[in-house]
């Protein structure tokens, strides 16, 4: 993988608060899996925590509470599904791959 496309250090601050949640509020299969908590207005909030500080701190807590929800899910309709590009939300803004493309006329 190219070191401009996955962050190692953002996995290690990521697990390392992991392992921190467990000693302060216990196994997540209990907090998530029994549903004493919520991951996904957690997750929410941190966003905006992240949107009003700019603490990328929050942004690790963000990606920690979407492995909670994939892990132990509390929609009623969780499930995985492979998708290709005609089901992806796209991204918002335009790729450069995109704008050299449209610069070179294709």
């Amino acid at each position: 993988m190219l070191n401009t496309e996955y962050s190692d250090r953002f996995d290690e601050l990521r697990k390392n608060r992991m392992a921190m949640s467990f000693y302060k509020y216990g196994p997540i299969k209990e907090n998530y899996g029994n549903k004493y908590v919520k991951a996904v207005a957690s997750l929410e909030k941190r966003l905006q925590m992240y949107k009003e500080t700019g603490n990328t701190e929050y942004l690790v807590d963000v990606a920690n509470f979407a492995m909670i929800e994939f892990m132990y899910p509390q929609h009623e309709n969780a499930h995985f599904e492979a998708t290709d590009s005609d089901k992806s939300p796209g991204v918002v803004g335009m790729p450069v791959n995109e704008a050299r493309a449209l610069a070179e006329g294709d």
